[in-house]
């Protein structure tokens, strides 16, 4: 599940009653096409026959924030410019400074990469969590960074350095070489350099020495997403929810798990949401990839529209080559 934007799952979505719902990782697993083969999402299938579709996102892979991110950040009227969405400040409900998510990991660095490891495959616990924040928060304090215990994985930061700073979701990175992803050397010249800092405090500390007796990967860097400042905090009801079923295994590239997170998917908010459109409730349903995201939505039946539905449903779009 994403570490930047707010994410549900299906059953919270279903009791939220939102206008409208966002599924993020909808095409599958990246450079996995076989992903689609055989798999069978009949309410899905039904459901998107009876709506129609607008392109809400037309975006690249390379993007600093995801389809998802984007749609969800407009439907909460924030900015929604890749890698500049404020996430970090709505957190905090902070309107006065920039805000960032920090997020502690472990690099994996050879002569070819830096490998971005999923912070979920060795987590840190909460008191773990709360002693790096106590090591290495005086050296951010050195820069005007201040930094907030908000969960083991992830910490908030306070600072004129993220005001402008660009930076991508946790979810690009993840299992990936992070040099793509970097900042702007420029803009961001303060994290690397306290990046380049916090390995060598770290190497040889004995936070890492307690970590690698109960075999964990040592934590080596960190990083930052969720970058922006607020100009005020988002009013009502949220008008979307973002889905996060699919996440965890599209980013592992766990082929059967998402297949099977899908499948679990159609059987609950999907058939729930095709009994609503059966009843002539007003449907919004976004489905987000890497690239694209594509919303669908309630349209008037006419006379061909019921015609051929005599003839069966439509099949399932491409939603690969879509998303």
């Amino acid at each position: 599940m994403s570490l930047t934007a707010p994410l549900l799952p299906a059953a919270q979505a279903l009791a939220a009653d939102a206008a409208e719902i966002i599924v993020a990782y909808a095409s599958g697993p990246a450079d996995i096409p076989q992903v689609w083969e055989g798999l069978q999402l009949p309410h899905l299938q039904a459901l998107l026959a009876s709506l129609s579709p607008t392109t809400a996102v037309q975006g690249d892979e390379m993007d600093f924030s995801p389809p998802h991110e984007r749609v969800l950040a407009r439907a909460m009227q924030l900015p929604d410019t890749p890698g500049l969405i404020p996430w970090a400040a709505v957190a905090a409900t902070d309107t006065a400074q920039a805000c960032a998510f920090i997020t502690p990991c472990h690099w994996h660095i050879t002569p070819d990469q830096v490998h971005q490891t999923d912070p979920a495959s060795a987590p840190l616990g909460e008191d773990e969590s709360r002693q790096l924040l106590a090591l290495i928060a005086p050296w951010f304090s050195d820069d005007g960074i201040t930094l907030e215990y908000l969960r083991p994985d992830t910490w908030l930061a306070r600072g004129e350095a993220f005001r402008d700073l660009a930076t991508a979701s946790m979810d690009r990175a993840i299992g990936r070489d992070v040099r793509p992803w970097m900042p702007n050397p420029i803009q961001g010249a303060v994290i690397q350099r306290l990046q380049t800092e916090l390995q060598m405090l770290l190497y040889t500390n004995v936070f890492n020495d307690q970590r690698s007796h109960r075999g964990l990967a040592p934590i080596n860097s960190f990083w930052v997403h969720g970058t922006g400042s607020l100009m005020q905090l988002p009013a009502g009801k949220p008008q979307a929810i973002c889905v996060g079923d699919l996440g965890q295994p599209a980013l592992q590239g766990d082929v059967q798990g998402w297949r099977q997170a899908w499948q679990a998917l159609d059987q609950s908010l999907i058939a729930t949401l095709q009994q609503r459109a059966a009843k002539g409730e007003a449907i919004r349903l976004t489905l987000c990839g890497e690239r694209n995201a594509v919303t669908w939505q309630s349209k008037p039946q006419g006379l061909m529209d019921k015609i051929k539905s005599l003839f069966g449903a439509k099949p399932l779009p491409d939603l690969r080559g879509m998303l």
